[in-house]
């Protein structure tokens, strides 16, 4: 290999893409919300999954709430108290589903809608994250 083809191989593409904030925050939602819909299609047999995936998902929504209860979060404050009440919701709905008085459509469905917000927001140039 020549100098000026290890140059560039070395500068060239980088291998992964640079993700912004808000693409990164839709990575972990689409994760974490094909895991609950994985694990809930599996019923009974899928309840380890699905309590393990309800945990990550409650982990992404205190993370979330963490952000947006911060007095530096830039959202506009509707925006805030939304997201966090979204939260408490996620949090109240994932102990009923583990429970086995509910089930986690919902959460999939609340996951689902914020991605698309997060998309939309991504397609319009707005950069500022959650």
């Amino acid at each position: 290999m020549t100098p000026t083809s290890q140059a560039r191989a070395a500068y060239g593409a980088p291998a992964l893409p640079t993700r912004t904030a808000r693409g990164t925050e839709y990575e972990l939602f689409a994760r974490v919300t094909h895991r609950l819909k994985a694990a809930e299609a599996l019923g009974r047999d899928g309840f380890g999954a699905l309590a393990r995936a309800l945990h990550d998902n409650r982990v992404l929504w205190t993370t979330l709430a963490d952000d947006v209860a911060s007095p530096g979060n830039v959202l506009p404050a509707p925006l805030r108290a939304r997201l966090f009440y979204l939260a408490e919701f996620t949090a109240l709905h994932s102990r009923k589903v583990l429970a086995g008085e509910a089930r986690a459509g919902v959460l999939i469905d609340i996951n689902t809608a914020v991605m698309r917000g997060l998309r939309q927001g991504a397609e319009r140039g707005g950069e500022e994250a959650g």
